[in-house]
């Protein structure tokens, strides 16, 4: 899944909640092409850039270079905290 925004750092962009592949499925080029389906979504819809995060795990070694491989690149470090009672 993936939805639009707009805040002060990034102007209206795409944010893909949601990326997964079937492990079955890897290697074929379907994320990739959804990748680039995506980022002609997001000129469609006005968006200036697309953003994804993604955990640092090292299972992620893979996810993490096919979205380097595509022009994505590492911005920031995201930090969460839960909050105590919620």
């Amino acid at each position: 899944g993936f939805r639009t925004g707009e805040n002060l750092p990034w102007g209206r962009f795409l944010y893909v909640d949601d990326l997964s592949t079937l492990p079955s499925a890897r290697g074929r080029g379907n994320a990739g092409a959804l990748l680039e389906w995506l980022q002609a979504e997001a000129a469609r819809l006005g968006c200036g850039e697309v953003h994804l995060d993604s955990g640092v795990q090292l299972a992620r070694r893979d996810a993490h270079s096919l979205y380097l491989g595509h022009g994505y690149a590492i911005t920031s470090h995201h930090f969460a905290r839960p909050v105590s009672g919620a």
